[in-house]
């Protein structure tokens, strides 16, 4: 078998890796590049043949991981697209989502041209026609269940605890006398991650592909970051603001709503009303109660209590019901994408509020190098949205406790449950997170590690 990483490694953005095995060839994960140069890097020509590839396992459904998978159908690509059951649900939605995006975008660049006076054709990196042609593909598995793709090769998945049907990817591949077999980790969660399972170990693996988002750092425990919420909360209505919460639709903004409910629920907050301003974000919770089989055992109990007290949720389905939002001076949890700033309608709820410093904007995920999230975490006293240049006078608040991520002691339990020494390739984190990770993994337990970089192969 050869391995070529294509993507998702020193970098937390794009993770595509590519196989070959027997005469087939596989990808885990076809994910989109997300942060500096994005638009250039996605639409950069793929480094294999499309119509080539056998068949996609998709680990999750966030778009670093899934977001590419139209273009790879619209390039030729005809294969099946193997996940679980949630996964598929969520990929659809998302998937419609980031097409739409892709032909808004490609609509204003045209008329931005158009009032210059330049004749200029600016195409959608993909539409919702590839998306349309891409679902069929999906192949639905379910957790545990060993199933056979052929040529020597049989897989399975195991829950990755990181969102609804996030999953970990152990790949068996006999290409010599004796069956090897290698796991993908996918995004490992962290315990305790609200509403889904924790994540499940592998007990063994020749090779491992392993994630390192926050292999340099612990998160806060999940109590000390629920009461830190309860705090940033009270000070901010106390002093007259809104509270924004830029969180991804898939995965965050239900954790915060499970979270917040539960608050209401148990007495620690009242009267809380909650905007989310994300279409894509109530089609996410849909799925979400649509697949109980994915959830805990303290998600079940909840969602089964009746009558009690809860928060006054309000979901927007027009851009009216967005800006009307903007209205709202005080007293207001707003919760709205992109997770990491860089677009979607948190920026125009940053324009309304950012400035004023009775508001706080509360940070509950990674936020990448080089995205508006970063540098307002970074202390940045204005930036740039919308085409205007907006003071950060807000409140600032990191809460790493709400991460969906395994942080180094997790990820170091998570390769601790191996009873073998397996080879570890250590992906998906920022260059100096992932070699300072690899140090450790080294110290730690003695295996053989790698930090690839893009585009090398591998044999194994």
């Amino acid at each position: 078998m050869k391995i070529k990483f294509l993507g998702g490694v020193r970098t937390v953005t794009g993770t595509c890796f590519h196989i070959s095995v027997n005469d087939m060839q596989i990808l885990v994960d076809c994910g989109m590049y997300q942060g500096e140069n994005a638009d250039e890097i996605n639409k950069t020509p793929f480094d294999f043949s499309p119509e080539d590839i056998d068949h996609l396992f998709l680990t999750h459904a966030h778009i670093d991981h899934s977001g590419l998978i139209p273009k790879l159908v619209k390039d030729g690509f005809n294969g099946g697209i193997i996940t679980t059951s949630a996964t598929a649900d969520l990929a659809e939605i998302m998937l419609y989502d980031s097409a739409q995006i892709q032909e808004k975008d490609a609509e204003w660049l045209m008329k931005k041209a158009l009032r210059k006076g330049v004749d200029a054709v600016f195409e959608p990196l993909y539409t919702g026609q590839d998306v349309r042609a891409a679902i069929p593909l999906f192949e639905r598995k379910s957790y545990g269940k060993t199933e056979h793709l052929g040529r020597g090769v049989k897989y399975r998945f195991i829950d990755a605890g990181h969102i609804l049907g996030s999953g970990t990817l152990e790949l068996w591949y006999q290409d010599s006398p004796v069956e090897k077999r290698i796991v993908f980790s996918g995004d490992i969660g962290k315990k305790g991650n609200p509403i889904i399972n924790d994540p499940q170990h592998v007990e063994a693996a020749d090779y491992v592909v392993v994630e390192s988002t926050y292999g340099n750092r612990m998160h806060k425990g999940m109590e000390e970051s629920i009461n830190e919420l309860v705090e940033a909360i009270k000070i901010t209505f106390k002093r007259g603001g809104n509270v924004l919460i830029p969180a991804f639709a898939v995965g965050r903004t239900q954790d915060i709503l499970y979270i917040l409910n539960k608050l209401v629920r148990d007495g620690r907050l009242y009267n809380l009303h909650v905007y989310v301003d994300s279409p894509l974000a109530e089609d996410a919770t849909k799925v979400y109660l649509a697949h109980p089989e994915c959830f805990d055992e303290d998600a079940m109990k909840m969602f089964n209590r009746k009558n009690d007290a809860a928060l006054h949720l309000h979901f927007t389905h027009s851009i009216e019901d967005s800006m009307r939002i903007n209205k709202i001076k005080s007293g207001a949890i707003i919760i709205a994408g992109s997770g990491m700033c860089d677009g979607g309608r948190i920026q125009h709820h940053f324009k309304h509020n950012l400035w004023r410093s009775e508001c706080s904007v509360i940070f509950t995920g990674f936020q990448a190098k080089g995205t508006l999230g970063r540098k307002i975490i970074e202390g940045a006293k204005i930036v740039h949205a919308l085409g205007e240049e907006i003071a950060v006078k807000a409140r600032v608040y990191t809460i790493g406790g709400f991460s969906a991520h395994a942080d180094q002691k997790e990820l170091l339990e998570w390769l601790g449950a191996f009873s073998n020494k397996p080879e570890v390739f250590i992906v998906h984190g920022e260059e100096e997170v992932s070699l300072e990770f690899e140090d450790i993994v080294k110290k730690e337990f003695g295996f053989i590690t790698h930090v690839p970089q893009k585009g090398e192969e591998f044999e194994v």
